[in-house]
């Protein structure tokens, strides 16, 4: 069993695993079907305290803030760890981001260091607001030979660590600031204690703990708080080895997982159904016979595995379809995002079993969690230890805000005292997120309190609830129902409609766009009608815009509202349903 209670900082924790497991392999970095290298425990100890000296040697004190931007590879790790060490809070960013989207984030958090890619470093110069960076030390890995630096180092080791001296953090310093992927507003840079850290991975890592074989595959952003929970201080503390692919196409993901072995993988639920619609369509190619037989299969799988999952079993049955994911395969974590019923039951009858959770950037990573005994796709799990929930002025259906106490929740805000107040009221967390408990303390989530609509009959109606009811529609790329006032605000509260904004797939070598479109109403319509009174849409509108979307895939709702809102008008955009 996992005991962090004696340590003070993630740092700790980490410079006690480089000792235990120091010949053990931590890191592996590949990039197509190319290894770029591999780190063990100790090499991995080496070169973070030399990365650490770095920034001695160029000023950075116990205290200062250290920006990361750059995507998923060993350097992260490296860099993160040696900063700690250093005695810095960390500030990962979302390299997905615009150039000024990430300009603004280090206005805001001012960070003393900035680690960034080649490429990203240009983007950054050339925009109007790189005076923010004026007075932060940037550094940049992989130039190449003849590229222009302008003020940045390049990320260079030293030949030793002289210089570097290790700083221990107290538990209840701010360990990293995380910006939340709410879209209102200005940016809420979360401030996450070292003792908010250590108590969520003694949690989890005692709820699903790695062996010193494990391999996890670090596909997530690495910025985002599931991966660098369970892609990077998870596996890390218990002697596991992290599995980088710089290149994220679908073909080298198989492949890498196929090489390495990979046993544990975390993914938001939108690749969980790309995943799954790809093994579907593979399945519905094979001979009839056959299909036959692999039904059978993962009938019998189902009902051995009904409890509890049992790996090796699973992976015999279905051994074609396991060796697919490398045949190792044994947890996926998902969470993030809303993760359907069906894409959930589906895996686990394949006996990849999803631990599927519930958690918010203000409370470090995890809130409820399922710990599959048995496997349940209904919920959102059960609140994990120390974890207090309460369903604050539920209603006649038992749908209440849920609230939250625990050692993981954020110190607050940065420099947002009055926001912080709002959301942390007597060490109780406001999720804004609407569920119900049943009888076993699971937790189902039925929307945001922001996006509920009240029908003039007085119904409460849910976005997310009715979006269910439109999954796999013919021809539709992405979709995203809103109240029609919330996109075009009138002023009132009467007339409200329901509405469906729809993005088409694109049209293949023998489809018209027209076509599709057609296919794509249709098929909304047939589905509408299905619906109670109160749940039905009213019209749709056709965007083509890809939707903009957090880090973890979730739709902006907010952000995609104000790009309806500027570029259309109510009248210009909105389709009768009949």
């Amino acid at each position: 069993m996992l005991d962090f209670s004696r340590l003070s900082s993630i740092g700790a924790a980490l410079r006690d695993s480089t000792v235990a497991y120091k010949s053990h392999v931590a890191l592996i970095e590949a990039n197509r079907h190319r290894e770029n290298g591999r780190w063990t425990y100790r090499e991995f100890r080496d070169q973070a305290e030399r990365f650490a000296a770095l920034l001695a040697r160029r000023g950075v004190e116990p205290g200062d803030r250290c920006a990361i931007l750059m995507q998923n590879q060993a350097k992260w790790l490296i860099s993160a760890t040696g900063a700690m060490w250093s005695g810095c809070a960390l500030v990962p960013l979302d390299y997905k981001l615009t150039a000024r989207e990430q300009l603004e984030l280090v206005g805001l958090c001012r960070p003393r260091v900035l680690i960034t890619e080649y490429h990203t470093w240009h983007k950054l110069c050339r925009e109007e607001q790189r005076h923010v960076l004026e007075r932060t030390l940037v550094i940049v890995t992989e130039p190449p030979t003849d590229g222009e630096l302008g003020p940045a180092i390049p990320w260079a080791l030293p030949e030793t660590a002289d210089g570097f001296r290790y700083h221990e953090p107290a538990r209840d310093d701010v360990a990293c600031v995380v910006y939340s992927s709410g879209t209102g507003g200005r940016p809420k840079g979360c401030m996450l204690s070292h003792g908010a850290y250590l108590s969520q991975a003694e949690v989890l890592g005692n709820m699903y703990p790695m062996e010193e074989d494990d391999r996890f595959f670090s596909v997530l952003p690495t910025n985002h708080a599931i991966d660098f929970m369970c892609g990077f201080l998870l596996p890390l503390l218990m002697g596991g080895a992290v599995v980088h692919q710089r290149t994220l196409r679908s073909e080298f993901l198989s492949a890498t997982m196929q090489r390495y072995g990979v046993t544990q993988i975390a993914l938001v639920p939108r690749l969980l159904k790309a995943m799954k619609e790809k093994i579907e369509e593979k399945l519905d190619d094979l001979p009839k016979w056959q299909r036959v037989l692999v039904d059978g299969l993962i009938e019998a799988n189902e009902r051995a595995t009904r409890r509890a999952p049992n790996h090796r079993l699973s992976s015999r049955l279905l051994r074609p379809i396991h060796d697919g994911f490398g045949g190792k395969l044994r947890l996926i974590v998902t969470g993030g995002a809303f993760c359907e019923r069906e894409t959930a039951n589906f895996f686990n009858r394949l006996g990849f079993p999803l631990a599927i959770g519930y958690g918010l950037t203000e409370a470090c990573t995890v809130l409820t969690l399922n710990d599959l005994k048995p496997f349940r796709g209904d919920s959102v799990g059960a609140p994990v230890e120390g974890v207090e929930l309460e369903l604050r002025e539920q209603n006649a259906a038992g749908v209440g805000e849920v609230w939250v106490r625990a050692p993981t929740i954020m110190k607050g805000y940065l420099d947002q005292p009055e926001l912080t107040e709002e959301t942390i009221v007597d060490g109780w967390l406001r999720t804004g997120d609407l569920g119900t408990l049943d009888a076993a303390g699971h937790l189902k989530l039925v929307g945001r309190a922001k996006n509920m609509i009240v029908t003039e009959g007085g119904k409460n109606v849910y976005p997310e609830d009715i979006e269910t009811a439109f999954n796999d529609l013919d021809g539709c790329e992405e979709l995203c129902v809103f109240a029609a006032n919330y996109i075009w605000p009138t002023g009132t509260l009467t007339g409200e409609q329901l509405i469906i904004a729809l993005r088409r797939k694109d049209a293949g070598p023998h489809e018209t766009a027209e076509a599709l479109e057609e296919a794509m109403i249709a098929d909304v319509q047939k589905r509408n009608r299905r619906l109670s009174d109160f749940k039905r849409l009213s019209a749709y509108v056709i965007w083509d815009e890809e939707f903009p979307r957090t880090a973890s895939l979730k739709i902006k709702r907010q952000a995609l509202a104000k790009e309806l809102r500027e570029a259309l008008t109510r009248e210009e955009a909105l389709r009768e349903l009949r």
